[in-house]
Protein backbone atom coordinates (compact mmCIF):
# COMPACT_ATOMS: atom_id res chain seq x y z
CA UNK A 1 0.00 0.00 0.00
CA UNK A 2 1.47 3.40 -0.95
CA UNK A 3 1.32 6.32 1.49
CA UNK A 4 0.91 9.97 0.66
CA UNK A 5 4.30 11.74 1.32
CA UNK A 6 2.53 14.77 2.69
CA UNK A 7 0.55 12.65 5.09
CA UNK A 8 3.80 10.86 6.07
CA UNK A 9 5.45 14.17 6.84
CA UNK A 10 2.57 15.32 9.01
CA UNK A 11 2.64 11.97 10.85
CA UNK A 12 6.40 12.36 11.47
CA UNK A 13 5.82 15.78 13.00
CA UNK A 14 3.30 14.20 15.35
CA UNK A 15 5.81 11.52 16.40
CA UNK A 16 4.11 8.67 14.54
CA UNK A 17 6.34 6.29 12.62
CA UNK A 18 5.62 5.32 9.02
CA UNK A 19 5.22 1.65 10.05
CA UNK A 20 2.56 2.55 12.61
CA UNK A 21 0.69 4.60 10.05
CA UNK A 22 0.76 1.70 7.56
CA UNK A 23 -0.46 -0.71 10.23
CA UNK A 24 -3.44 1.48 10.98
CA UNK A 25 -4.28 1.63 7.25
CA UNK A 26 -4.61 -2.16 6.89
CA UNK A 27 -8.11 -3.65 6.94
CA UNK A 28 -9.07 -5.27 10.23
CA UNK A 29 -8.44 -8.96 10.44
CA UNK A 30 -11.55 -11.15 10.59
CA UNK A 31 -11.76 -13.18 13.73
CA UNK A 32 -12.88 -16.62 12.71
CA UNK A 33 -12.98 -17.96 16.22
CA UNK A 34 -15.45 -15.44 17.61
CA UNK A 35 -19.20 -15.55 18.00
CA UNK A 36 -19.87 -15.78 14.24
CA UNK A 37 -17.51 -18.71 13.91
CA UNK A 38 -19.20 -20.59 16.71
CA UNK A 39 -22.61 -19.89 15.15
CA UNK A 40 -21.38 -21.38 11.86
CA UNK A 41 -20.12 -24.50 13.59
CA UNK A 42 -23.38 -24.84 15.50
CA UNK A 43 -25.34 -24.50 12.24
CA UNK A 44 -23.36 -27.24 10.52
CA UNK A 45 -23.75 -29.40 13.61
CA UNK A 46 -27.54 -29.08 13.55
CA UNK A 47 -27.91 -29.78 9.81
CA UNK A 48 -25.37 -32.62 9.70
CA UNK A 49 -27.94 -35.35 10.56
CA UNK A 50 -30.11 -34.33 7.61
CA UNK A 51 -27.08 -34.12 5.31
CA UNK A 52 -26.12 -37.65 6.31
CA UNK A 53 -29.67 -38.93 5.79
CA UNK A 54 -29.98 -37.26 2.36
CA UNK A 55 -26.60 -38.65 1.38
CA UNK A 56 -27.49 -42.19 2.40
CA UNK A 57 -31.03 -42.32 1.05
CA UNK A 58 -30.96 -39.88 -1.87
CA UNK A 59 -27.52 -39.08 -3.29
CA UNK A 60 -26.01 -42.58 -3.03
CA UNK A 61 -29.10 -44.33 -4.53
CA UNK A 62 -29.08 -41.85 -7.43
CA UNK A 63 -25.44 -42.65 -8.15
CA UNK A 64 -26.20 -46.39 -7.89
CA UNK A 65 -29.10 -46.01 -10.32
CA UNK A 66 -26.85 -44.10 -12.71
CA UNK A 67 -24.42 -47.02 -12.69
CA UNK A 68 -27.27 -49.49 -13.26
CA UNK A 69 -28.36 -47.45 -16.31
CA UNK A 70 -24.95 -48.19 -17.83
CA UNK A 71 -25.32 -51.97 -17.43
CA UNK A 72 -27.71 -54.70 -18.61
CA UNK A 73 -28.46 -55.82 -15.05
CA UNK A 74 -31.31 -58.34 -14.84
CA UNK A 75 -31.72 -58.26 -11.05
CA UNK A 76 -30.37 -61.74 -10.36
CA UNK A 77 -26.77 -60.81 -9.47
CA UNK A 78 -24.86 -58.01 -7.80
CA UNK A 79 -24.99 -55.05 -10.21
CA UNK A 80 -21.59 -53.78 -9.06
CA UNK A 81 -19.76 -57.00 -9.95
CA UNK A 82 -19.52 -56.91 -13.72
CA UNK A 83 -20.19 -60.28 -15.29
CA UNK A 84 -23.06 -62.38 -16.67
CA UNK A 85 -26.32 -60.63 -15.87
CA UNK A 86 -24.62 -57.31 -15.12
CA UNK A 87 -22.33 -56.47 -18.04
CA UNK A 88 -21.22 -52.89 -18.53
CA UNK A 89 -22.79 -51.63 -21.79
CA UNK A 90 -22.05 -47.91 -21.53
CA UNK A 91 -24.61 -45.71 -23.26
CA UNK A 92 -26.36 -48.54 -25.11
CA UNK A 93 -29.49 -48.31 -22.95
CA UNK A 94 -29.78 -44.62 -23.85
CA UNK A 95 -29.14 -45.04 -27.57
CA UNK A 96 -31.72 -47.83 -27.71
CA UNK A 97 -34.34 -45.35 -26.51
CA UNK A 98 -33.67 -42.88 -29.33
CA UNK A 99 -31.85 -44.57 -32.22
CA UNK A 100 -32.70 -48.29 -32.31
CA UNK A 101 -35.92 -49.42 -33.96
CA UNK A 102 -37.89 -51.75 -31.75
CA UNK A 103 -40.57 -52.10 -29.11
CA UNK A 104 -38.50 -50.32 -26.44
CA UNK A 105 -38.14 -47.10 -28.43
CA UNK A 106 -41.72 -47.30 -29.69
CA UNK A 107 -43.15 -47.61 -26.19
CA UNK A 108 -40.86 -44.96 -24.73
CA UNK A 109 -41.66 -42.40 -27.42
CA UNK A 110 -45.35 -43.08 -27.03
CA UNK A 111 -45.03 -42.54 -23.28
CA UNK A 112 -43.18 -39.26 -23.90
CA UNK A 113 -45.92 -38.15 -26.29
CA UNK A 114 -48.66 -39.08 -23.80
CA UNK A 115 -46.92 -37.25 -20.97
CA UNK A 116 -46.30 -34.17 -23.11
CA UNK A 117 -50.02 -33.77 -23.72
CA UNK A 118 -50.78 -34.70 -20.12
CA UNK A 119 -48.46 -31.93 -18.84
CA UNK A 120 -49.78 -29.45 -21.39
CA UNK A 121 -53.33 -29.92 -20.09
CA UNK A 122 -52.80 -30.56 -16.37
CA UNK A 123 -50.31 -27.84 -15.38
CA UNK A 124 -52.24 -24.82 -16.76
CA UNK A 125 -55.62 -26.15 -15.64
CA UNK A 126 -54.57 -26.98 -12.07
CA UNK A 127 -52.73 -23.64 -11.75
CA UNK A 128 -55.67 -21.57 -12.97
CA UNK A 129 -58.14 -23.55 -10.85
CA UNK A 130 -55.94 -23.28 -7.75
CA UNK A 131 -55.52 -19.52 -8.20
CA UNK A 132 -59.25 -19.08 -8.77
CA UNK A 133 -60.10 -21.04 -5.61
CA UNK A 134 -57.53 -19.05 -3.62
CA UNK A 135 -58.99 -15.74 -4.79
CA UNK A 136 -62.48 -16.99 -3.93
CA UNK A 137 -61.56 -18.20 -0.45
CA UNK A 138 -59.46 -15.10 0.25
CA UNK A 139 -62.37 -12.79 -0.56
CA UNK A 140 -63.29 -10.69 2.45
CA UNK A 141 -67.00 -10.96 1.70
CA UNK A 142 -67.01 -14.77 1.75
CA UNK A 143 -68.32 -16.38 4.92
CA UNK A 144 -67.49 -19.85 6.25
CA UNK A 145 -64.00 -19.65 4.77
CA UNK A 146 -62.80 -22.54 6.93
CA UNK A 147 -65.44 -24.84 5.48
CA UNK A 148 -64.59 -23.98 1.87
CA UNK A 149 -60.86 -24.34 2.46
CA UNK A 150 -61.40 -27.77 3.95
CA UNK A 151 -63.77 -28.82 1.17
CA UNK A 152 -61.40 -27.71 -1.60
CA UNK A 153 -58.35 -29.22 0.09
CA UNK A 154 -59.93 -32.54 1.07
CA UNK A 155 -59.32 -34.33 -2.30
CA UNK A 156 -55.60 -33.56 -2.00
CA UNK A 157 -55.23 -35.52 1.25
CA UNK A 158 -57.34 -38.46 0.13
CA UNK A 159 -55.59 -41.59 -1.08
CA UNK A 160 -54.88 -41.39 -4.81
CA UNK A 161 -55.64 -45.11 -5.11
CA UNK A 162 -59.06 -44.66 -3.49
CA UNK A 163 -59.97 -41.69 -5.68
CA UNK A 164 -58.78 -43.51 -8.81
CA UNK A 165 -61.01 -46.46 -7.93
CA UNK A 166 -63.98 -44.13 -7.48
CA UNK A 167 -63.33 -42.56 -10.88
CA UNK A 168 -63.29 -46.01 -12.44
CA UNK A 169 -66.89 -46.44 -11.31
CA UNK A 170 -67.92 -42.88 -12.20
CA UNK A 171 -66.62 -43.09 -15.78
CA UNK A 172 -67.57 -46.69 -16.51
CA UNK A 173 -69.99 -47.35 -19.37
CA UNK A 174 -72.87 -47.58 -16.87
CA UNK A 175 -71.47 -45.00 -14.44
CA UNK A 176 -72.86 -41.72 -13.18
CA UNK A 177 -71.08 -39.61 -15.81
CA UNK A 178 -72.58 -41.49 -18.75
CA UNK A 179 -75.97 -41.48 -17.02
CA UNK A 180 -75.77 -37.69 -16.80
CA UNK A 181 -74.70 -37.39 -20.44
CA UNK A 182 -77.59 -39.63 -21.45
CA UNK A 183 -80.03 -37.44 -19.52
CA UNK A 184 -78.69 -34.40 -21.37
CA UNK A 185 -79.08 -36.15 -24.72
CA UNK A 186 -75.33 -36.36 -25.36
CA UNK A 187 -73.11 -39.24 -26.40
CA UNK A 188 -71.83 -41.83 -23.94
CA UNK A 189 -68.12 -42.53 -24.58
CA UNK A 190 -66.44 -45.76 -23.61
CA UNK A 191 -63.95 -43.80 -21.57
CA UNK A 192 -61.39 -46.44 -20.67
CA UNK A 193 -61.31 -48.30 -24.00
CA UNK A 194 -61.32 -45.31 -26.36
CA UNK A 195 -57.77 -44.67 -27.65
CA UNK A 196 -58.65 -41.82 -30.00
CA UNK A 197 -56.81 -38.56 -29.36
CA UNK A 198 -58.74 -35.36 -28.71
CA UNK A 199 -56.74 -33.33 -31.25
CA UNK A 200 -57.24 -36.06 -33.84
CA UNK A 201 -61.00 -36.00 -33.17
CA UNK A 202 -61.00 -32.25 -33.80
CA UNK A 203 -59.15 -32.76 -37.09
CA UNK A 204 -61.63 -35.46 -38.07
CA UNK A 205 -64.52 -33.12 -37.26
CA UNK A 206 -63.31 -30.72 -39.95
CA UNK A 207 -62.61 -33.49 -42.46
CA UNK A 208 -58.85 -33.92 -41.92
CA UNK A 209 -57.74 -37.51 -41.41
CA UNK A 210 -54.10 -38.60 -41.57
CA UNK A 211 -52.93 -36.00 -44.15
CA UNK A 212 -49.78 -36.41 -46.19
CA UNK A 213 -47.90 -33.61 -44.41
CA UNK A 214 -48.22 -35.53 -41.12
CA UNK A 215 -46.50 -38.71 -42.31
CA UNK A 216 -42.96 -37.62 -41.52
CA UNK A 217 -41.21 -39.98 -39.12
CA UNK A 218 -39.88 -38.50 -35.86
CA UNK A 219 -38.07 -40.91 -33.52
CA UNK A 220 -40.05 -43.88 -34.77
CA UNK A 221 -43.48 -42.19 -34.69
CA UNK A 222 -45.27 -40.29 -37.41
CA UNK A 223 -46.03 -36.61 -36.90
CA UNK A 224 -49.73 -37.53 -36.99
CA UNK A 225 -49.23 -39.77 -33.95
CA UNK A 226 -47.34 -37.04 -32.10
CA UNK A 227 -50.15 -34.55 -32.80
CA UNK A 228 -53.06 -36.85 -31.93
CA UNK A 229 -53.36 -35.39 -28.43
CA UNK A 230 -54.38 -37.10 -25.20
CA UNK A 231 -56.68 -40.07 -25.67
CA UNK A 232 -60.19 -40.17 -24.26
CA UNK A 233 -58.93 -42.57 -21.59
CA UNK A 234 -56.10 -40.22 -20.62
CA UNK A 235 -58.59 -37.36 -20.41
CA UNK A 236 -60.24 -39.05 -17.43
CA UNK A 237 -56.89 -39.17 -15.63
CA UNK A 238 -56.33 -35.49 -16.48
CA UNK A 239 -59.68 -34.57 -14.90
CA UNK A 240 -58.84 -36.67 -11.84
CA UNK A 241 -55.39 -35.14 -11.31
CA UNK A 242 -56.57 -31.55 -11.79
CA UNK A 243 -59.31 -32.10 -9.23
CA UNK A 244 -57.06 -33.72 -6.63
CA UNK A 245 -54.02 -31.42 -6.87
CA UNK A 246 -55.66 -28.01 -7.07
CA UNK A 247 -56.37 -27.95 -3.32
CA UNK A 248 -52.71 -28.17 -2.36
CA UNK A 249 -51.69 -25.41 -4.74
CA UNK A 250 -54.66 -23.34 -3.55
CA UNK A 251 -53.09 -23.20 -0.07
CA UNK A 252 -49.83 -21.92 -1.54
CA UNK A 253 -51.65 -19.15 -3.38
CA UNK A 254 -53.67 -18.28 -0.26
CA UNK A 255 -50.45 -17.88 1.73
CA UNK A 256 -49.04 -15.59 -0.97
CA UNK A 257 -52.23 -13.52 -1.21
CA UNK A 258 -52.46 -13.05 2.55
CA UNK A 259 -48.85 -11.85 2.59
CA UNK A 260 -49.61 -8.96 0.21
CA UNK A 261 -49.56 -5.57 1.93
CA UNK A 262 -52.94 -3.89 2.33
CA UNK A 263 -51.50 -0.60 1.07
CA UNK A 264 -51.06 -2.12 -2.38
CA UNK A 265 -54.77 -2.95 -2.64
CA UNK A 266 -55.70 0.52 -1.46
CA UNK A 267 -53.34 2.17 -3.95
CA UNK A 268 -54.69 0.01 -6.78
CA UNK A 269 -58.25 0.94 -5.83
CA UNK A 270 -57.37 4.65 -5.81
CA UNK A 271 -55.85 4.30 -9.28
CA UNK A 272 -59.05 2.66 -10.53
CA UNK A 273 -57.60 -0.85 -10.94
CA UNK A 274 -60.33 -3.37 -10.20
CA UNK A 275 -61.23 -6.88 -11.26
CA UNK A 276 -59.16 -8.29 -14.10
CA UNK A 277 -56.83 -5.27 -14.34
CA UNK A 278 -55.93 -5.51 -10.67
CA UNK A 279 -55.35 -9.26 -10.95
CA UNK A 280 -53.18 -8.93 -14.05
CA UNK A 281 -51.11 -5.87 -13.21
CA UNK A 282 -50.94 -5.98 -9.39
CA UNK A 283 -51.75 -9.34 -7.85
CA UNK A 284 -50.06 -11.79 -10.22
CA UNK A 285 -46.76 -9.84 -10.47
CA UNK A 286 -46.54 -9.68 -6.67
CA UNK A 287 -47.19 -13.41 -6.17
CA UNK A 288 -44.79 -14.43 -8.92
CA UNK A 289 -42.57 -16.49 -6.54
CA UNK A 290 -45.60 -18.54 -5.47
CA UNK A 291 -46.66 -18.90 -9.09
CA UNK A 292 -43.21 -20.18 -10.03
CA UNK A 293 -43.31 -22.67 -7.13
CA UNK A 294 -46.74 -23.97 -8.17
CA UNK A 295 -45.75 -24.34 -11.81
CA UNK A 296 -42.48 -26.07 -10.90
CA UNK A 297 -44.09 -28.55 -8.52
CA UNK A 298 -46.87 -29.18 -11.03
CA UNK A 299 -44.37 -29.79 -13.81
CA UNK A 300 -42.33 -32.23 -11.74
CA UNK A 301 -45.40 -34.06 -10.45
CA UNK A 302 -46.97 -34.51 -13.87
CA UNK A 303 -43.80 -35.98 -15.39
CA UNK A 304 -43.63 -38.43 -12.48
CA UNK A 305 -47.28 -39.56 -12.51
CA UNK A 306 -47.58 -43.23 -11.62
CA UNK A 307 -50.35 -44.10 -9.12
CA UNK A 308 -53.29 -43.13 -11.30
CA UNK A 309 -51.77 -44.83 -14.35
CA UNK A 310 -51.15 -48.03 -12.43
CA UNK A 311 -54.75 -48.21 -11.17
CA UNK A 312 -56.77 -46.78 -14.05
CA UNK A 313 -55.04 -47.84 -17.24
CA UNK A 314 -51.65 -49.53 -16.90
CA UNK A 315 -50.98 -48.25 -20.40
CA UNK A 316 -54.27 -49.39 -21.93
CA UNK A 317 -55.88 -48.83 -24.35
CA UNK A 318 -53.13 -49.38 -26.93
CA UNK A 319 -50.50 -47.61 -24.83
CA UNK A 320 -52.34 -44.26 -24.79
CA UNK A 321 -52.12 -43.99 -20.98
CA UNK A 322 -48.50 -45.10 -20.83
CA UNK A 323 -46.10 -42.74 -19.03
CA UNK A 324 -42.30 -42.87 -18.61
CA UNK A 325 -42.58 -43.52 -14.87
CA UNK A 326 -44.90 -46.49 -15.35
CA UNK A 327 -42.90 -47.77 -18.32
CA UNK A 328 -39.68 -47.58 -16.27
CA UNK A 329 -41.36 -49.63 -13.53
CA UNK A 330 -42.69 -52.11 -16.07
CA UNK A 331 -39.34 -52.44 -17.85
CA UNK A 332 -37.51 -53.02 -14.56
CA UNK A 333 -39.78 -55.12 -12.39
CA UNK A 334 -41.73 -57.05 -15.02
CA UNK A 335 -39.29 -57.39 -17.91
CA UNK A 336 -36.23 -57.50 -15.60
CA UNK A 337 -34.37 -54.94 -17.72
CA UNK A 338 -33.24 -52.71 -14.89
CA UNK A 339 -30.63 -50.91 -16.96
CA UNK A 340 -33.17 -49.82 -19.55
CA UNK A 341 -35.65 -48.80 -16.85
CA UNK A 342 -33.01 -46.71 -15.05
CA UNK A 343 -32.04 -45.04 -18.33
CA UNK A 344 -35.67 -44.02 -18.89
CA UNK A 345 -35.77 -42.47 -15.42
CA UNK A 346 -32.64 -40.40 -16.08
CA UNK A 347 -33.94 -39.21 -19.45
CA UNK A 348 -37.08 -37.94 -17.70
CA UNK A 349 -34.85 -36.30 -15.08
CA UNK A 350 -33.02 -34.35 -17.78
CA UNK A 351 -36.33 -33.35 -19.41
CA UNK A 352 -37.61 -32.02 -16.07
CA UNK A 353 -34.42 -30.00 -15.53
CA UNK A 354 -34.61 -28.48 -19.02
CA UNK A 355 -38.30 -27.58 -18.74
CA UNK A 356 -37.84 -26.12 -15.27
CA UNK A 357 -34.99 -23.94 -16.55
CA UNK A 358 -37.10 -22.76 -19.48
CA UNK A 359 -40.02 -22.07 -17.16
CA UNK A 360 -37.84 -20.03 -14.81
CA UNK A 361 -36.53 -18.03 -17.76
CA UNK A 362 -40.06 -17.34 -19.01
CA UNK A 363 -41.25 -16.08 -15.60
CA UNK A 364 -38.26 -13.79 -15.03
CA UNK A 365 -38.43 -10.12 -15.94
CA UNK A 366 -36.88 -9.29 -19.29
CA UNK A 367 -34.27 -7.04 -17.68
CA UNK A 368 -33.14 -9.82 -15.33
CA UNK A 369 -33.22 -12.76 -17.73
CA UNK A 370 -30.12 -14.80 -18.27
CA UNK A 371 -29.45 -16.94 -21.34
CA UNK A 372 -31.12 -20.33 -21.19
CA UNK A 373 -27.71 -21.95 -21.49
CA UNK A 374 -24.39 -20.42 -20.51
CA UNK A 375 -23.58 -17.29 -18.59
CA UNK A 376 -24.74 -13.75 -19.06
CA UNK A 377 -22.33 -11.63 -21.09
CA UNK A 378 -20.54 -8.95 -19.12
CA UNK A 379 -21.19 -5.46 -20.42
CA UNK A 380 -18.08 -3.31 -20.49
CA UNK A 381 -18.42 -0.06 -18.61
Amino acid sequence: MSLNPAAGGEAANLGITREALAATAKPPRRDRGGLRGREGMAGWLFVSPMIVILGLFLVIPILMALWVSLTNWNGSVNPFHTGPGAEFVGGKNYTDLFAKDGLTRSNFMQSISNTFWYVLFVVPLQTVLALGLALLVNNRLLKAKGFFRTAFYFPSVTSSIAISTVFLFLFSSTGAVNALLKALGLGQPNWFIDDRGLIRLLFNAVGVDNPGWAQHDILGRSLWDWLSGPSVALTVIIILVVWTTSGTFMLMFIAALQDLPVEVDEAAALDGATGWKKLRHVTIPMIRPALFLVLTLGLIGTWQVFDQIYVMGAGAPNGTTLTPAFLSYQQSFKNFKYGSGAAMAFVVFVIILALTRAQRWALTDKDERRPLFGRRKQVAR
